[in-house]
């Protein structure tokens, strides 16, 4: 028997028990019912090509696990967007059986843009709120990097720029969070479960977490330089990791979400350090 064929009726089976476990644990009743209904469908996916291989497979442990924490950790909708991306590349292999079994190519066919469709439905409190979290990441990002450049050559003391940085953070980030209230507020209207309090919480929180992963490098290295180099890489690397979350959720291409953040946070940065030494020489510091 074709192992690839195995494989994907083994996947079917996983994703079923994935889906099934993920509705006994949510709350909420619409998700519940589409998660219901999808567990469904994968476990009639596993049936049909039973019929082919004749024999029961078990599921994939590891898989199964694996999804049920980034689903508890990083929310549904990543998690199971992020699963049926992967299945796509798996589909191909019923491409030999099309004429054995001509239902069968077509079934999976309608039934992935079916639960596409369907997951597309799915209402979560993280997603509805990422307008939030990217208002506190965009500005922590561009206003720190640039700021934490400018310090490290006005400065050129690594404690004293981590110390200026975090000072500098946490009061922007109670800023951010205002802001963020006034934004959601003004909002209201229009989406009318949005709440503001939240909204400026995921704003406020999401602004403290990258300014205290942007000054840790200042912390931890003692040469100045290195640390500048880290912190630039850090920011980098937070773009990637929110830009891959959002744009996995959200179903939105990757690259010009994420080059576009990481450009604007790099550009600011290099205005910044120019600044920094400027001042630096036109004041003549010395620390």
């Amino acid at each position: 028997m074709d192992k690839t064929l195995i494989k994907a009726q083994r996947r079917e089976i996983t994703e079923h028990l994935i889906y099934k476990h993920l509705a006994t644990k949510c709350k909420d009743k619409k998700n519940k019912d589409i998660l219901n209904h999808i567990a469904k469908d994968e476990q009639g996916h596993y049936n049909i090509i039973k019929k082919i291989t004749n024999e029961d497979y078990p599921h994939y442990r590891f898989m199964y696990v694996w999804y049920v924490f980034l689903a508890t950790i990083f929310g549904l909708t990543f998690a199971l967007r992020l699963m049926e991306k992967e299945e796509q590349d798996v589909q191909e292999v019923f491409g030999p059986y099309k004429k054995s079994h001509p239902k069968l190519l077509q079934l999976m066919e309608d039934s992935e843009k079916h639960e596409m469709k369907v997951l597309a439905m799915l209402q979560e409190q993280r997603i509805e709120y990422a307008g939030s979290v990217v208002l506190g990441l965009n500005d922590a990002l561009v206003e720190l990097t640039g700021a934490l450049a400018g310090l490290t050559f006005a400065l050129r003391n690594g404690t004293i720029v981590a110390i200026t940085g975090l000072i500098t953070g946490f009061a922007a980030s109670l800023s951010m969070a205002a802001s963020g209230y006034l934004q959601s507020r003004e909002e209201a209207d229009q989406n009318e479960e949005k709440n503001p309090l939240i909204a400026a919480f995921y704003t406020g929180i999401a602004y403290i977490v990258t300014v205290i992963l942007l000054v840790l490098p200042y912390f931890l290295i003692e040469n100045i330089y290195v640390a500048l180099i880290v912190m630039l890489t850090v920011a980098i690397l937070i773009v990637l990791s929110y830009t891959f979350y959002i744009t996995t959720a959200k179903d939105q291409p990757f690259w010009r979400r994420f080059l576009e953040m990481a450009i604007i946070s790099l550009t600011v940065a290099v205005i910044s350090f120019g600044v920094g030494s400027l001042l630096r020489y036109i004041f003549g510091v010395e620390i």
